[in-house]
């Protein structure tokens, strides 16, 4: 086996590096070799343009033939052009027509001077009738009633002499009392009968019976 040295050992070495990288470029740089990619042929299919003329030779447009691979969906019918129908020419008779209209409407001619105007009925007024007087006004109204007496009668007590004497309730408050006595210094008891007595209210001027009640 042949020694060498550490210096001749580097310099192979450093040969085989760059025959390497040498190879790598020669690899990216080259051309790959394979069958080079045909592009697509364009085929071209010829337009043809023919002029279109009317009954009387007048040249009116174009029509463009295509071939019938090319045409999708159904033909459109061709009607012709609007230019042969429109007829510019004044017609006079038909003006004349209008000219010799006369007015004959039933009422008043808005364009003649010597028009009256029609009369118009006036409306008829209407039926007016008589007006009432009016009566005395109402009287006016009274004095309030008198309030209740504020008293509750609810039994009688009869002394030895015969005299009855009347149970009443004034609130919580409980009187007896005979004919000519006063309660509560406003309400005179006037009689004492066995179901019912009568009472005045001095304050008001007024007389009420109070039937007899259970307490």
């Amino acid at each position: 086996m042949m020694n060498m040295t550490p210096d001749l050992q580097k310099k192979v070495a450093a040969v085989a590096g760059f025959v390497v990288l040498a190879g790598v470029i020669l690899y990216f740089e080259l051309p790959q070799s394979g069958p080079t990619p045909v592009a697509p042929a364009v085929v071209t299919t010829p337009v043809t343009a023919a002029p279109v003329s009317d009954s009387n030779g007048t040249k009116t447009g174009t029509v463009i033939s295509v071939p019938p691979g090319n045409a999708v969906g159904n033909a459109a019918k061709n009607l012709g052009t609007t230019s042969a129908q429109l007829d510019p020419t004044l017609r006079m008779a038909a003006m004349l027509v209008t000219e010799s209209l006369v007015y004959t409407g039933g009422g008043r001619n808005i364009f003649s001077s010597s028009s009256f105007p029609v009369d118009i009925p006036k409306p008829i007024a209407p039926v007016r009738t008589a007006k009432v007087a009016p009566g005395p006004p109402p009287p006016p109204p009274g004095p309030p009633p008198p309030p209740p007496i504020d008293l509750k009668f609810f039994g009688t007590a009869t002394g030895a002499n015969g005299t009855r004497r009347a149970f009443l309730l004034h609130g919580d408050d409980v009187f007896l009392a005979s004919d000519g006595d006063i309660v509560q210094r406003r309400y005179k008891v006037v009689t004492v009968s066995v179901n019912s007595i009568v009472v005045e209210d001095l304050a008001n001027n007024n007389r009420q019976t109070l039937p007899l009640q259970s307490r």
